[in-house]
């Protein structure tokens, strides 16, 4: 017995993306990523600034 239900594209195991929604949803964390990581470095800055730890 084969598994009668339909084959669709969905990427990876027990994830319920498409190929199109993975690449919408990576596209959207990159960009949060980086957003992050700059805040980040530019409170690092702004701390640095204020007092030097080093």
């Amino acid at each position: 017995m084969g598994d009668l239900r339909e084959r669709d594209e969905r990427v990876g195991p027990g994830t319920y993306l498409t190929p199109e929604e993975a690449k919408e949803f990576h596209k959207l964390f990159m960009s949060s990523f980086f957003i992050f990581t700059a805040v980040a470095v530019g409170a690092h800055v702004l701390a640095w600034m204020w007092r030097p730890w080093l």
